[in-house]
Parts: structure tokens; sequence; C-alpha cells
């Protein structure tokens, strides 16, 4: 099968520090955040009630995670009582394109994808199917 091999110029090279970045980076809570951030900065609060569906816990993983890697910042305000406020950085808006080219992406290639997963789920729900294909998987 000479359309599956590839060349290694056409490898992607993802070592454990970029698997690393993009695992944090990437995963969906982080592109909430970034998403309500590029608009403006918020405080923690806010960002709760932006993005409902996410945990106090993980929206705390999610932040320190972004400062961590330098893609927000943590502003201490100086007001009675203190309050803190996330920023995105100049480097977390670098992130932006990219993203971009990724929805763009989907948006263009959607349907397909679409299409695919919907062969795919037909071809499974037959009886032998998952059998079949759990054998593969151990062939392989």
């Amino acid at each position: 099968m000479t359309d599956t091999a590839t060349h290694s110029d056409d490898r992607f090279d993802i070592a454990a520090p970029h698997r690393e970045l993009l695992d944090q980076v990437l995963d969906k809570w982080s592109l909430a955040v970034l998403n309500e951030l590029c608009a403006q900065p918020a405080r923690f609060s806010a960002l709760r009630r932006a993005i409902p569906a996410v945990t106090q816990k993980s929206l705390t993983a999610t932040l320190r995670r972004l400062e961590r890697n330098g893609i927000v910042e943590r502003v201490v305000l100086g007001t009675r009582p203190v309050a803190v406020e996330y920023r995105i950085t100049a480097l977390g808006k670098t992130l932006r394109p990219p993203v971009d080219i990724i929805l763009n992406w989907i948006e263009a290639y959607l349907p397909s994808i679409e299409d695919a997963r919907r062969r795919f789920d037909e071809a499974m729900d037959g009886p032998s199917s998952t059998q079949e294909y759990e054998a593969g998987e151990r062939m392989a």
C-alpha cells in the first residue's frame, strides 16, 4: 500500500515536550479560557460565568497551566478587597493564528469528517463488526 507510506520529511515530529505543551494549551478548557481572555481580561468569577460547564477545580488548574506556560498572566489588582484578574500575554496572543487555521480547516472539512464518522458507525453497527475490528487491531 504505497498511498499510506510516508517520507521522513512528511512525518509529524511530535516529541514529548511538544505533546505536553499541545495537551496543556489546546485542551477544551484552555481554548475556552483563551477565547474569553482574547476579548478582554477577566476575573475568575467572570470566567466561570462565561464558561458554565467548567468546574472551579478545572478552571483553576487550566489557569495555572496557562500561566506556567506564559500564555496567561495573573494580575493582582490594588483594590479593597484585593482582586485578581487574568490577562492573555503577548505570547498567548501568538496562538490565535494557528488556532484560527485549525478552526478554518475544521469548517472546511467537517462535512467530510461527519460523512466518514457516519460510514464508520454504520459499519460498526453490524453484529460481528466489533469483533472483526478488534481482531484486526490485534493483528496490526
